[in-house]
């Protein structure tokens, strides 16, 4: 097969590539823009759907209109139930916090009212407190539901409970007195329905959500396709904040409010599939998804397996977080197999490429295409004596400045060793098997090469 020339090599600085995005790959599912987008089609969906549910509430039957009074109930308890189960800490908080307000918004609307003060106090507090406690649960890294004192979060919750329940209270006894009742009319959180200080709890909480879920506005990083929690903790709180602008209309506010816990709920499910089949440190669908595929393949299909060459060599000289960074790089580069194959970490250093229903005449050329991808990348290793601060690096490379030590450039190399199913190797296990044995073959002859 003709070698290819090669191509240009593209910095590879901490992470970062550069290059275009054509409008025809921007427009596919797997495209990087859309990949970093896809974590929101849950939401907006449910958010789309609500939406369509209160302009259809005005048809429904009397004896369903209890479901947007009783249905956040059953949401919400679910969610905060589920997030316990798969130990997801910011997302109990959130729904926890969202269960708490809405059952003491509505316990005193039952009992005087919905224009009584006791009411209004109770909605004043769940739209401040919510997004105080997102923001305040954002602000910690992720430790789970069960977590070294945990306990803390219960005091505060328990607080939050005692100091509504004392304004609301106002005016009914000696202890709580009238002060508050001058308190909440106070034009930070009077309502109007969503208080002031609730909406810049909301934004600043809505701010810090999307750069938890898009860590940097440009860069690759923004084509990395984000946690489906840290996007649903974004949606949840844009369905919350509607909720709160139509707490007029009971009906609307138990819609949304149901929204909410629904987004947590399907965010919660969604990130423990997630842990359990995509790999953590590259991004690609794990072993175990590649297991469940298996499965389901029909009678052609190739599998290729592809390892990193001198990999323990190149950890052990340059450090484990090179070596990382190594494994980023292929696994970018297998992400962008043409040829309809898809990758999988399979373990360590060591990915499978499965082109389901491709011959391996058919998948060839797009191994090569990837080998030879892999092999004219360069990456480029931060001198020590060079500034990680981006502004003053860009000093230092000002004209008349003495420019630091040169970055070291590495590149990296794999071998490929490819088998297809036909009738001796009829099962995805030994056609695995037999894609091993051809991979030690090119590691044999040599390296950075492919085998069938």
């Amino acid at each position: 097969m003709p070698r290819r020339t090669a191509r240009r090599s593209r910095p590879f600085v901490r992470g970062r590539t550069t290059g275009r995005v054509t409008l025809q790959s921007a427009l596919t599912l797997n495209s990087p823009p859309l990949r970093a987008l896809r974590p929101t089609f849950a939401p907006l969906a449910i958010l789309v759907l609500a939406a369509l549910a209160v302009a259809a509430s005005s048809r429904l039957p009397r004896t369903l209109s209890g479901l947007t009074v009783l249905g956040p109930y059953a949401v919400l308890l679910l969610g905060a139930t589920i997030s316990v189960w798969f130990n997801r800490g910011r997302a109990f908080i959130a729904v926890t916090s969202l269960l708490v307000a809405y059952s003491g918004y509505r316990a005193a609307v039952e009992a005087v009212g919905a224009h009584s003060f006791a009411a209004r106090a109770a909605f004043t507090a769940l739209a401040v407190l919510v997004p105080f406690n997102v923001l305040l649960a954002l602000s910690f890294p992720e430790r789970g539901v069960r977590q070294h004192r945990n306990y803390r979060w219960l005091l505060l919750g328990a607080a939050e409970i005692l100091v509504v329940l004392w304004i609301a209270n106002s005016g009914r006894s000696s202890l709580s007195g009238m002060g508050w009742r001058d308190v909440l009319d106070n034009w930070l959180l009077r309502s109007s329905p969503t208080p002031v200080a609730g909406r810049v709890l909301f934004a600043l909480a809505l701010v810090v959500a999307i750069a938890r879920a898009w860590p940097r506005a440009y860069g690759r990083e923004l084509r990395k396709e984000p946690r489906p929690l840290d996007a649903g903790l974004v949606g949840a709180l844009v369905g919350f904040f509607i909720a709160c602008e139509w707490v007029d209309s009971p009906v609307a506010f138990g819609i949304f409010m149901s929204a909410a816990g629904v987004i947590l709920l399907v965010a919660v499910l969604q990130e423990s599939h997630r842990m359990a089949f995509r790999d953590e440190l590259t991004g690609l669908p794990s072993r175990r998804a590649l297991e469940e595929r298996l499965s389901g393949l029909g009678p052609a299909y190739t599998i290729a397996m592809v390892d990193v060459d001198h990999f323990k060599q190149f950890n052990d000289t340059h450090g484990h977080a090179i070596g990382d960074q190594v494994l980023k790089l292929v696994a970018a580069r297998l992400a962008e197999t043409g040829g309809g194959g898809t990758s999988y970490r399979y373990g360590g250093e060591e990915f499978c490429v499965l082109f389901a229903e491709r011959t391996l005449d058919q998948a060839m050329p797009h191994l090569e295409r990837l080998r030879e991808d892999i092999q004219n990348y360069r990456i480029a290793v931060r001198s020590p004596a060079r500034p990680k601060d981006m502004q003053e690096g860009a000093k230092l490379r000002a004209p008349g400045i003495r420019k630091s030590p040169a970055d070291k450039q590495l590149s990296v190399t794999v071998s490929v060793g490819v088998a297809q199913r036909d009738d001796v190797l009829a099962h995805p296990s030994l056609v695995i098997r037999a894609a091993d044995d051809a991979l030690y073959r090119a590691k044999n002859s040599g390296r950075n090469r492919i085998s069938r």
